[in-house]
């Protein structure tokens, strides 16, 4: 009788151990880098894109160069996004996501209903010319692959700023962003049971973001490496560099900042991290595709095909 006891009091143990682990997995924020390169294309870095799972949802922001497969090599199933997030119109942030939409509603088990879309002024009016330029690869696959004509549905909304989406206790903020010409440009913060992420979007140094990212557990910025940038000054203009960077993540104090979008995707940590670290001694890592965020108590860091990691000051294990 003892022992049958022992036994059920160490599975009820068991049990509220693997309750409380869940839950707290249930609370944490996961961002994982899709593609946290630029327009030229490279192996190595696809086109801008990042995913943030909150509670029940994920959710996709900006869709570039290979969306698609980047949330396949992580298992994650397209069919389970929804919603995208644009912060402006330019091709390396779109040009991914006619493939998502229409991949992700063909191939089995595809989207069975609408996606939204949320994006700043002209975004409903792009989104009504993609369906127009596929009317026909839609009603094929309607009529013989029978694919769900709600899976091919577009909700598009355009934004302004402010809260954007708000649902199960997820929340997403948009605020705008200074891209120079590109207007509106907007970044992004996620709120979910008292954890953060900012995404910087394209902007160069913007007090605007500096407002939304105080204290912020995450902060994923956007940087230009103007030592080894050979395009035209203005594209450095018109973004971030690591050492304008650095004030920033001084000035908003995240407790993990970590860079994307890098211009150009040739960019490595000696090119950007010692002009950061002139005025921001705090955690930082230069972004990798594939790289996986669990922003909880402690934060941890996941690069595809290898070990969990502890970040260290200087961007390194």
């Amino acid at each position: 009788m003892h022992v049958a006891n022992c036994r059920r009091a160490i599975a009820i143990a068991f049990l509220l151990v693997a309750f409380f682990c869940a839950t707290a997995t249930a609370q944490e924020i996961r961002v994982s880098l899709l593609g946290t390169g630029a327009p030229s294309p490279g192996m190595q870095r696809f086109g801008p894109s990042t995913l943030v799972e909150a509670g029940k949802h994920k959710l996709l922001f900006d869709a570039g160069r290979g969306a698609l497969q980047r949330l396949a090599q992580l298992n994650i199933h397209w069919r389970d996004v929804d919603g995208v997030f644009l912060t402006h119109l330019h091709s390396d942030h779109v040009v991914g996501f006619p493939d998502l939409w229409l991949t992700g509603w063909l191939v089995r088990p595809g989207r069975q209903r609408p996606l939204h879309v949320w994006g700043p002024a002209g975004t409903r009016q792009m989104m009504a010319h993609l369906e127009q330029a596929y009317a026909f690869d839609i009603r094929i696959r309607q009529s013989d692959d029978r694919a769900t004509p709600a899976g091919v549905v577009l909700l598009v909304a355009d934004i302004a700023e402010g809260v954007v989406f708000e649902q199960d206790g997820v929340k997403v903020t948009a605020f705008a962003v200074d891209h120079g010409p590109v207007k509106p440009a907007f970044g992004y913060r996620v709120d979910y049971v008292g954890r953060s992420v900012v995404l910087s979007g394209d902007t160069r140094l913007s007090p605007n973001l500096i407002r939304h990212a105080q204290g912020v557990d995450v902060l994923v910025h956007e940087v230009v490496a103007p030592s080894i940038f050979h395009g035209p000054a203005s594209v450095i203009e018109h973004h971030t560099t690591p050492a304008q960077a650095g004030e920033v993540f001084a000035r908003t104090k995240p407790r993990l900042a970590v860079y994307s979008h890098i211009v150009p995707p040739t960019a490595a940590k000696q090119d950007l991290i010692p002009p950061t670290r002139k005025s921001y001694p705090g955690p930082l890592v230069v972004g990798e595709d594939l790289m996986v965020i669990d922003v909880g108590e402690k934060i941890g860091i996941h690069r595809f095909g290898r070990t969990p990691a502890t970040t260290r000051k200087d961007g390194s294990d």
